[in-house]
């Protein structure tokens, strides 16, 4: 059987779905790989690299799509390029079928397996293959680094025969993985961190790590059964809005991560709140992309609104492409591990297993 990757879309995507650490253990399992010309160059790998390790490389990525049992990428495959793959086929990704379930669908009636890794269950088993936590992790330790970066204060208190410098305050809404990443960061640098999050499970995890957690007194526990966040009730999101209107007057840093799976993004630091902020003040917010947690943020732009540089990126994660791209690269064969039957040497859709039952898209 063979596995096939294409480049994706170079503007928005810089990560590679497969690393040459990882075409060894594709081949012990008995795959052919064939990967498109100059697929990691911009990585810095060669494609005699991939060749060396028993890899294809193909200047057709019509052959490629067209040739593969399994096709693994990052994102969506555009429209002209999906034509190519054919009745049978499988198709690995963040698929995003809340936004491309039109494209989906057309793929589905082809007969093709699709299956969106994003909807991995957070069960033990899985863990191995958690491409959002994996990614998570790399994006919240990246926020703190950039957001300190534009700060223009130093971080860790100091102090000197001219002074004491105070230590930056940080605040962390969402305390998911990228969450805890970005605490433990901020924390190693010498900042004071606070957080929040609407599920009462974190405190202790962020305490553990050094954190202060904020949280409204006598709050319901918002966590769903798979352990992500729910949607508030309003009285929640008022008694949260003025403890966080407190907070940001004595806060240097906001760091914002606060998502809810297959949703706009819920909107926490309202205009009132922005504009009470100390001037020079940094916000990061990591989602952006779905709308932002913040009031004034703007995919891929700076803002700066009464002196508080607010900062939101669609993906933070191209700035880590080579570290993101050796994890999601070992997520995804882990998971067509679990996929495969090594005995028929065939892929085996065994809808009894959760994981491919919650990931795969009919």
């Amino acid at each position: 059987m063979r596995i096939g990757s294409i480049l994706e879309n170079q503007s928005v995507e810089k990560r590679i779905a497969v690393t040459p650490e990882i075409i060894k253990k594709y081949t012990s399992l008995g795959f052919e790989i064939i990967l498109n010309e100059n697929y990691g160059v911009h990585l810095g790998i060669k494609d005699q690299q991939y060749i060396d390790l028993g890899a294809k490389i193909s200047k057709d990525e019509v052959e490629v799509l067209g040739s593969s049992d399994i096709i693994v990428q990052l994102g969506m495959i555009s429209d002209d390029k999906s034509s190519y793959i054919k009745e049978s086929q499988t198709l690995i990704g963040v698929l995003n079928p809340y936004e491309n379930s039109e494209k989906l669908k057309n793929l589905a009636k082809k007969k093709i397996n699709l299956f969106s890794l994003e909807l991995l269950p957070r069960i033990t088993r899985a863990q191995s293959m958690d491409i959002l936590s994996s990614q998570a992790n790399l994006a919240g330790y990246k926020a703190v680094i950039e957001s300190f970066a534009n700060f223009e204060k130093a971080i860790p208190m100091m102090m000197t025969a001219a002074g004491t410098v105070p230590a930056a305050k940080v605040l962390v809404v969402g305390a998911g993985v990228a969450g805890l990443q970005a605490i433990a960061t901020a924390k190693r640098m010498g900042a004071i961190v606070f957080a929040t999050d609407v599920r009462m499970a974190s405190k202790e995890q962020v305490e553990s790590l050094g954190g202060k957690f904020l949280f409204v007194e006598g709050s319901e526990n918002l966590e769903t059964q798979g352990g992500y966040a729910k949607e508030a009730s309003d009285d929640f999101k008022k008694k949260q809005e003025e403890l966080l209107s407190e907070t940001l007057k004595k806060i240097d840093i906001v760091i914002c991560t606060a998502l809810i799976p297959g949703k706009k993004a819920p909107l926490i630091i309202k205009e009132n709140m922005v504009n009470n902020m100390q001037a020079g003040s940094v916000i990061y917010d990591l989602a952006a992309i779905q709308g932002g947690n913040t009031a004034f943020t703007e995919v891929d732009k700076v803002v700066v609104n009464n002196g508080v540089r607010i900062m939101g990126e669609s993906n933070i994660l191209n700035k880590l492409p080579m570290s993101a791209s050796n994890l999601y690269a070992k997520n995804l064969f882990n998971f067509v591990d679990n996929l495969f039957d090594k005995e028929n040497k065939k892929i085996n859709v065994n809808l009894e297993d959760e994981i491919i039952k919650k990931t795969l898209i009919i």
